[in-house]
């Protein structure tokens, strides 16, 4: 249910609201706009008098919300959410952000060439695992804390924000302490207490949807997060099962990236690495998710591409990348968007 205030509401008013929420056994949670404040409860069994909150003063409308998921909906806060990073990348407004980089830290020497290479391309956000869940436990696990390390230290060099991979409570306290963005990945998307643990840690989470998950299991994770208090949440569609695994990885869901447009206010951004397995398609559905009006675009690129530890054959080499940044620049332009703000300074490439 959200309580929506009239204009001239005073604070009074919106105490007064808050006040008979919690007398009935509900949490309420103010939520100010640009002209009015509303009020979401939280707790709803469909059995709230709404009469008693209508009569109240400074009551414009209740809304009773349709969907499952509450605060993750529209109805719950129509202005779309803009997740700000600290270096001023954007993720949900006018711009589209770019966030690339290996599957994998393997080195030093690797993470910190290829994010210059990638910032001087125009990315803001550097993507890379630290703690990787395989499907073998005999492929590369990852290097863990020192991973994390040299993101940091690539972070430092370039003034791009990092996200990388928690899939444990263990590896999530860790990767607060030295990342931008928390990403949940596809396998974790159910993992409730994951969920709740990220929620409670007051960074952005990336949340990528499960390889099996409807659009509503989608959301309704992210509802887990947002129930936490963490407005910061990052939506990211990569791609789910399909039935032809002999010609793409997995089905990139393009019509998810409008539809969760119309049903939440939370930012959506594509994984078209992920989201087909093969190199030679990343560009072209990169392209066709920011047609679709994607928040952004998460792009795996490796330096050498053949000697990657971990998904060689769907990354980018290094000047590919730099063509699709070409390419996704008039793409947006055509539908009234921009590219986030470069981090070199004109006339430095």
């Amino acid at each position: 249910m959200l309580v929506v205030m009239r204009h001239d509401a005073t604070e009074e008013d919106v105490r007064s609201v808050v006040e008979t929420i919690h007398d009935l056994g509900y949490e309420a949670r103010p939520i100010p706009g640009k002209q009015r404040t509303a009020i979401g409860l939280i707790g709803n069994d469909g059995k709230v008098p709404a009469d008693r909150i209508e009569s109240l003063a400074g009551v414009l409308q209740v809304i009773h919300v349709s969907q499952p998921y509450k605060q993750v909906s529209r109805e719950w806060s129509p202005e779309p959410t803009v997740v700000e990073l600290e270096n001023g990348t954007r993720i949900g407004g006018d711009e589209v952000a770019v966030m690339a980089g290996p599957c994998s830290v393997e080195s030093e020497a690797q993470i910190l060439a290829i994010a210059q290479r990638l910032r001087d391309a125009g990315a803001t956000v550097l993507r890379g695992g630290a703690f990787k869940p395989r499907t073998s436990p005999y492929s590369f696990q990852g290097m863990g804390e020192e991973g994390l390390k040299l993101l940091a230290r690539a972070r430092e060099e370039t003034g791009m924000a990092i996200v990388t991979e928690a899939i444990d409570p263990e590896s999530l306290a860790l990767v607060v302490k030295y990342a931008d963005i928390v990403q949940i990945g596809a396998r974790n998307m159910q993992n409730f207490s994951l969920l709740r643990l990220a929620g409670r840690s007051g960074k952005p989470v990336l949340l990528k949807r499960g390889m099996s998950a409807t659009i509503t299991e989608f959301l309704m994770s992210a509802e887990y997060i947002l129930a936490e208090g963490n407005r910061q949440v990052i939506l990211c569609e990569r791609g789910v099962r399909g039935f032809d695994t002999q010609q793409t990885r997995n089905l990139l869901d393009l019509t998810a990236i409008p539809v969760v447009k119309g049903l939440s206010h939370l930012p959506i951004i594509a994984d078209p690495s992920h989201g087909t397995g093969l190199r030679a398609k990343v560009i072209p559905m990169a392209r066709a998710a920011v047609a679709a009006g994607a928040d952004g675009l998460m792009v795996e690129v490796h330096p050498d591409p053949e000697r990657a530890l971990s998904d060689g054959a769907q990354s980018l080499y290094p000047e590919q990348f730099g063509e699709l940044m070409e390419q996704i620049q008039v793409i947006a332009e055509a539908i009234g968007r921009t590219l986030s703000p470069s981090l070199v300074p004109a006339g430095v490439r």
